[in-house]
């Protein structure tokens, strides 16, 4: 995995694979190919110009849409063995056991997962229609579908974009929004992991198979897991948003990243809200009894304080653009430069692409690099 990071730094230009067709205009096709659209539409970076949006624009609303095609990959499958599963999210059966559990953080959690889906799969067929509209180039990641799904009863036997059985989850965001006196937009600080044993190794946030459904401790421990998960992936959108928006040049595009971007706070709030439950009275402490290094503590017994109190879920002030300015309560980070790559790195350490092909990586970083060189015009 550090060697496909160390890929994604590298200096040379394949771009050549946007050009060359695998991206496309239009409507994309959700995940599992819930919906179907009409043919390509190539278009040159002139042609983007034309349509009335600069290339940058282009570039970071590819960027976001991919972003977005990979999120509804993901929360589909969470969607299938732990959500609801309708006409609006279609796809997959449920599975008990795991919906239990999740419903254990909170009795909503299978609504509040289908509705995160939706929410997703909207976002990227809005973003390429919207591309499309301006002539530019969409996004399509379908050739990539090609990782296993999980065998649990429940989900669907198709392929995936992403890996949910080998995820090493960075839970750093949680002392992160509590700290009152680090940002890592003014230094590099070190925030401490809310759950160690998840943050290395290699662990489910869904049932790997039926086998995986007991005992009882084991499928919460994955439950507890995915709610961790869950935030990780949005506090991530959360600043995404708000990073690559100082970078685009039309008002509308503008408008666009500003409408869309609070959509990704509301999922981080809520999720992070449930997080706190997984690591509070009466399910924790909580031992995976098939790996012992998962660990779910009461935080608020050890190591207690306010950087891990549970019921903490909205932003602590902190410093803000200079240490010389009163602490302000924000979403953290913030900073432009290489937000797209910084991105799509996570991601990358997450594990969720263990499993992916080299071109896939070598596309994801083209699409990255371009909204990373966009600058406001005008």
């Amino acid at each position: 995995m550090k060697d496909k990071v160390s890929s994604l730094t590298a200096s040379a230009n394949r771009r050549s694979f946007l050009r060359k067709g695998l991206a496309v205009a239009g409507t994309a096709t959700a995940s599992a190919g819930m919906l179907a659209n009409g043919p390509a539409l190539l278009a040159e970076e002139e042609d983007e110009r034309s349509g009335r949006l600069s290339r940058g624009d282009a570039a970071i609303l590819r960027f976001l849409s991919a972003a977005e095609i990979i999120e509804s990959d993901l929360w589909q499958q969470y969607n299938e063995l732990g959500g609801i599963q309708d006409k609006e999210v279609p796809g997959g059966s449920g599975s008990k056991a795991y919906t239990d559990a999740l419903k254990n953080l909170d009795e909503d959690m299978d609504q509040y997962i289908h509705d995160n889906t939706e929410d997703e799969i909207s976002h990227f067929t809005f973003l390429n229609a919207y591309l499309a509209a301006k002539g530019a180039d969409g996004v399509n990641l379908d050739r990539f579908r090609t990782l296993p799904s999980s065998t649990a009863t429940g989900a669907q036997q198709i392929g995936r974009l992403t890996n949910l059985m080998q995820l090493s989850v960075d839970t750093s965001w949680y002392t992160r929004y509590r700290s009152r006196r680090k940002n890592p937009d003014l230094d590099s600080p070190v925030f401490a992991q809310a759950v160690p044993g998840i943050s290395k190794g290699r662990h489910p946030a869904i049932p790997r198979s039926d086998a995986d459904l007991g005992p009882q401790d084991h499928i919460q421990a994955i439950a507890n897991t995915a709610a961790f998960h869950f935030c990780f992936i949005e506090q991530g959108g959360t600043t995404l948003y708000p990073a690559l928006a100082q970078r685009v040049s039309h008002p509308e595009v503008l408008r666009i990243l500003l409408s869309i971007g609070p959509t990704e706070t509301a999922h981080f709030q809520t999720w992070h809200d449930k997080a706190g439950n997984a690591v509070n009275a009466p399910l924790a402490p909580l031992r995976d009894p098939t790996d012992h290094s998962v660990v779910f503590r009461n935080l608020n017994v050890s190591p207690g304080g306010e950087d891990f109190q549970t019921n903490l879920i909205m932003p602590e002030p902190c410093p803000f653009l200079s240490r010389r300015f009163p602490a302000v309560s924000i979403i953290r980070p913030t900073q432009t430069r290489g937000a797209a790559m910084g991105a799509l790195q996570a991601l990358t350490l997450d594990g969720l692409f263990i499993g992916q092909s080299r071109e896939f990586f070598e596309y994801l970083r083209d699409l990255a690099e371009d909204a990373d060189e966009a600058r406001r015009e005008g």
